[in-house]
């Protein structure tokens, strides 16, 4: 890999309120490190300040907005006094090394499991439709009961609460998981959406809970700290697939910019192979989102396609895998220096292997000597 100074990841770019030194950033990603009451450890404490460099945004893992909303054991919450006082000792940490750091507000809808509910509670979704195949855990999915309109309303306020506990905690700012077949998604997808109320049917109302949990936090904590991270099409590893997917993200999108053009950014998020590394998914809605836009789904490939996609797009670059393995990626990019590819064995288990062991280049080339 050749050095990059002076391409366009490494170039400043303000997102809301919040000026980035360069357009590397870390991916959302689901590791269950925290403890089985959701509180975040010290052993993520470790992870995000490893991660953290002078102007680099983190994005956080998934993380549920109330106890129902936990789909993934030791994954961390945002809904009691305990998880965030944890989150503000990671978000002090990554500020005394001069980085950002956003937390993804999420529910798991048909994706959960009732087993981590505080009373068993069955798991919901827009239709009572179980997703077909396996987690990432490798268990089936539940079978969810559709939500009332009352429930949705209740939900929408427990994003509210969790943006606001989040800026309590001193984040950033927050990112909505609206993609990838969890909650949010599996009303915008038809196949996971059969609903004939206020909340189905037309492109409209498939997208009106979406809306309005992005209603809520910008009137709570302000668009310069809300964004929002969407996939166009769905979430096939859910099963929630859309039919309809550049017409409803189109609709998507135009409501975001006539509504809320000061969002910190709109997150596009698909997985990339070989073959499709140079695909814009963005293009579609370029000239209906005018703000700042992530790109990700770039680690099963070499760094030198996300470097240029950044170049011919400007977009930031939400690495996953590779800054896994690579807890110095920013500096790695910069100077040339080669990467190293993470063990998937280590993903979702709870030990520090594979999530706080990988050293820095500059570590492993003195240990080397």
């Amino acid at each position: 890999m050749t050095a990059n100074t002076k391409k366009a990841i490494l170039s400043p770019i303000k997102i809301g309120n919040t000026i980035l030194d360069h357009r590397v950033v870390l991916a959302p990603l689901t590791r269950l490190r925290a403890s089985v009451d959701a509180v975040p450890t010290d052993m993520m404490l470790d992870y995000y300040t490893q991660r953290a460099s002078k102007g680099g945004l983190l994005l956080t893992e998934c993380t549920a907005v109330s106890p129902t909303a936990r789909g993934y054991p030791q994954g961390p919450g945002i809904y009691n006094k305990k998880q965030i006082e944890a989150w503000r000792k990671i978000t002090d940490s990554v500020h005394k090394k001069e980085g950002k750091l956003f937390l993804q507000l999420w529910h798991s809808g048909r994706t959960g499991k009732k087993a981590l509910h505080p009373n068993e509670e069955q798991v919901v979704s827009a239709s009572a439709i179980t997703a077909s195949g396996n987690g990432i855990l490798g268990d089936p999915f539940e079978t969810p009961r559709a939500l009332e309109i009352t429930e949705i309303k209740d939900i929408v306020n427990d994003f509210k609460q969790a943006a606001l506990n989040a800026i309590e905690a001193g984040f950033d700012g927050v990112e909505i998981h609206s993609a990838f077949g969890y909650l949010l998604d599996q009303f915008i997808n038809t196949s996971s959406n059969q609903r004939t109320d206020e909340y189905g049917g037309s492109v409209i109302n498939r997208c009106r809970f979406t809306l309005e949990v992005v209603k809520s936090i910008v009137n709570a904590i302000g668009p310069e700290r809300t964004a929002i991270r969407v996939s166009p099409g769905g979430g096939e590893i859910h099963s929630a697939t859309e039919e309809f997917p550049i017409k409803t993200c189109s609709y998507l999108m135009t409501q975001l910019q006539e509504n809320y053009p000061k969002l910190a950014y709109v997150h596009f998020m698909e997985y990339r192979t070989e073959e499709s590394i140079s695909e814009n998914l963005a293009s579609p809605y370029r000239s209906l989102w005018k703000g700042p836009i992530i790109s990700s789904g770039f680690s099963s490939c070499s760094v030198d396609y996300a470097v240029e996609y950044a170049e011919k797009t400007g977009d930031l670059i939400a690495f996953g895998r590779l800054f896994i393995a690579n807890p110095d990626l920013p500096e790695r990019i910069s100077h040339g220096y080669s990467v190293v590819r993470s063990n998937y064995s280590t993903f979702y288990t709870h030990e520090a292997e594979g999530y706080t062991d990988y050293p820095s280049y500059v570590v492993k080339s003195i240990n080397e000597k």
